[in-house]
């Protein structure tokens, strides 16, 4: 301890010690030479001229120096210490004429020199409740600081706290209306983050305000829980909260995404396997960059989701801990108002009722989804083991159609809506009448139906195996399951009859399809060996009368030893529908080179995608396009043994049919031969190209079976 702390505590005292040695001060000593109390001290008694010697230089009388009185009563146990073993620090305090820090003596002035050394003998022995009150240090504000610099041990560091805190304190105490604010706001955030999230519709039409002025009881449970407890399960049980609400919450988006392009929630067991098919088809409508855009978009919204939600609950689980008793009686009220409302039935809006169990019946909703989609796996395989017409023998198979060119052709998302929208009606239902007369004038007939696809605005393969295979498949687990075993389809019917060839005209197959063998398709044209030689429309490959003019070019045109059946897909119907390829004339199609300008000139895929009616006027407009091209071809290159079957795979997506559009799609069957379309008389289909209300419905997998029945198939189970 140094000299001026030990004879600042030594001047408390009445007499010096007896083992310290009186310090005679002299003009050359003392700076207090020449000072008024200087002159002064030859009147006090000896007792105050040893104690003002032993003090020369550490301290100044008690009413020159308040600050350092007022310090040492604030610090007791210091002094205290000091007092009770003084002995020890006079020892060490250096004689008078060897101190090098006292100044020379100055003129009088109202404070004297000594005060200053006082002040700095005082800083050394207080503690931080002596400091001056609004004094800011980074001492102050750290864990350690109401420990005091005498008490630490010698070379010890005090800790302090994270920056970012004493960041925040300070801006906080300097800004305290905007602290204030950004609490709130922050609080307000997380709690309509953790109420959206437990309250979000899984459809788009469904999301209104209504539905989220509501009261969850999953809410009213969760605050119960991180009320009650201790500190660190409660971040445990916040965080894992927290990432369960998130992914629930990315799951409610993507059951949106599917419900308004499939018609269908996404299932958790089987859908993942279709974001491969959403990157190609977003490449090809956006290009590679805006796929990857949109793809690096989804990601980190994914992850702001899930950060957004753990942080909020984890908040909120933070201020009710903090707040104990208020959390506790609003929980219960609330609670009280759910039981209230929940045993009333009382609604907010007609079917929207105020206590919500949102959650837990999402949950129960995919548990026992998942639950029947690993049953259905096991049922459909014994189902599809099962055929009627599996044993039957080639020679009874089809025998009302020998001698047929068959023709089955499917056209990309041609749905009754198509037919009977208010906005697209008219213009499909003005080209089939059009092109019906042309085949009425070219000596065709033709009788009309719906038939209920297994699949809704997307996932075509499965509309197209349904209605082949006269099983219902309608997921993709279905689909693997019955594309690896040996169901008798129709192009497999005729096929094994051996009376026809057996062909695939498939522009939309852009990589290898090992479902071929299983169809039962001797040949497949893709869009690799079609010769196109121009440019892609969207995500079709090929403009529709690009792909039917190769057709007959490469196979209807050539000689056969046998009828051809033939499984078209035209693709120019797709969405986006943008652009939109125009019919050219016949002798122009060439390899395709003629569409490089009518793409060019056609809308872009962003300008019509995002825009409802947009997409309806462009959708029916490919409709039109793609019936009067498969009606034109089959004018100009089909003959008396041709019979042409043509269907839609599925309806459009829900921006473009409703949202509460039937899954009907319509069916025609086209021949010239009266004998062909007699068969069928007893479907009670329309005449025509188009089907009316009233006419009947059946679901897609009936087909088949219907189909070889009417045409001289027998059943041999």
């Amino acid at each position: 301890m140094s000299f001026n702390t030990s004879s600042r505590q030594l001047s408390k005292t009445d007499e010096a010690p007896e083992d310290v040695p009186s310090q005679e001060v002299t003009p050359l000593d003392s700076p207090e030479a020449g000072t008024p109390e200087a002159e002064t001290a030859e009147t006090e008694t000896p007792e105050a001229e040893t104690a003002q010697a032993e003090t020369a230089g550490a301290s100044v009388p008690e009413a020159e120096a308040p600050e350092a009185d007022a310090a040492e009563a604030e610090a007791p146990e210091v002094e205290a210490e000091a007092e009770a073993d003084p002995e020890p620090e006079a020892a060490e305090a250096p004689e008078g004429p060897e101190v090098p820090d006292v100044p020379e003596a100055k003129a009088p002035e109202t404070e004297t020199p000594e005060a200053q050394p006082s002040e700095e003998t005082t800083s050394e022995t207080e503690t931080p409740e002596a400091e001056t009150p609004g004094a800011e240090t980074p001492e102050a504000e750290g864990p350690g600081a109401e420990a005091s610099d005498v008490d630490a041990p010698e070379g010890a560091v005090t800790p302090r706290p994270r920056r970012w805190r004493r960041v925040w304190g300070g801006w906080r105490e300097k800004y305290p209306v905007a602290a204030r604010v950004l609490w709130w706001t922050t609080t307000a955030v997380a709690l309509a983050v953790v109420v959206v999230a437990l309250l979000m519709p899984t459809q788009a039409d469904k999301v209104r305000v209504a539905a989220f002025v509501r009261l969850p009881v999953e809410a009213i449970f969760g605050a119960a829980l991180l009320i009650v407890l201790p500190r660190r399960p409660r971040i445990a049980v916040a965080v894992l909260a927290g990432l369960g609400l998130g992914a629930l919450t990315v799951v409610n988006f993507l059951d949106i995404g599917f419900n308004e392009y499939l018609g269908r929630g996404f299932n958790v067991v089987l859908d993942w396997s279709l974001f491969s098919d959403a990157q190609g088809y977003l490449q090809d409508t956006f290009g590679k960059g805006g796929a990857f855009g949109i793809a690096a978009l989804a990601v980190t919204l994914v992850i702001v989701v899930l950060a957004l939600t753990t942080m909020s609950v984890i908040r909120l689980g933070n201020l009710a801990a903090r707040n104990t008793e208020t959390a506790t009686r609003t929980t219960l009220v609330l609670a009280i108002v759910w039981v209230t409302c929940a045993a009333l039935g009382v609604q907010y809006a007609p079917g929207i009722p105020i206590a919500s169990e949102h959650t837990m019946q999402a949950l129960q909703f995919k548990t026992e989804q998942v639950r029947r989609t690993l049953r259905d796996e096991a049922e459909f395989a014994k189902i599809a083991k099962k055929d009627d017409f599996a044993d039957t023998p080639p020679d009874q198979l089809l025998t009302g159609l020998r001698g047929k060119d068959m023709m089955i052709t499917f056209i990309e998302s041609y749905g009754r809506s198509a037919i009977e929208d208010p906005v697209m009606a008219p213009g499909v239902d003005a080209t089939l009448t059009a092109e019906n007369k042309k085949l009425t004038d070219a000596g065709f007939a033709a009788k009309s139906g719906w038939l209920t696809s297994a699949t809704y605005g997307g996932s075509s393969w499965l509309g197209h195996s349904t209605f082949m295979s006269g099983l219902w498949i309608s997921n993709q687990q279905r689909y693997r399951t019955v594309t690896a075993g040996e169901r008798l389809t129709l192009p497999g019917a005729f096929k094994k009859t051996g009376a026809w060839d057996t062909v695939g005209v498939m522009p939309g197959i852009q990589k290898a399809w090992p479902e071929q063998k299983f169809y039962g398709i001797d040949k497949l044209y893709d869009s690799h060996n079609l010769g196109y030689k121009g440019p892609k429309f969207s995500w079709s490959t090929m403009p529709d009368q690009y792909a039917l003019t190769a057709f007959e070019r490469l196979v209807h045109s050539k000689k056969h030893d046998k009828p051809l059946m033939s499984t078209i897909i035209l693709t120019s119907s797709h969405q986006p529908w943008a652009p939109i390829p125009e019919l050219v004339p016949q002798d122009q199609v060439g390899d395709g080179s003629i569409y490089n300008a009518i793409e060019k000139a056609g809308k872009k895929p962003g300008d019509i995608i995002t825009d409802s009616a947009k997409s309806k006027q462009e959708y029916g407009k490919s409709i039109q396009y793609s019936v009067s091209s498969l009606i034109n071809y089959l004018v100009k290159y089909g003959n008396k043994n041709t019979v042409l079957i043509f269907l839609g795979d599925h309806q459009p997506i829900a921006r473009v049919s409703g949202n509460h559009a039937s899954r009907d799609v319509p069916v025609s069957i086209v021949a010239k031969d009266p004998k062909v379309l007699d068969k069928i008389a007893d479907w009670n289909w329309a005449d025509g190209l188009q089907p009316q209300q009233d006419t009947p419905v059946w679901k897609m997998n009936d087909f088949r079976d219907r189909f070889l029945t009417a045409y001289g198939s027998t059943p041999a189970p």
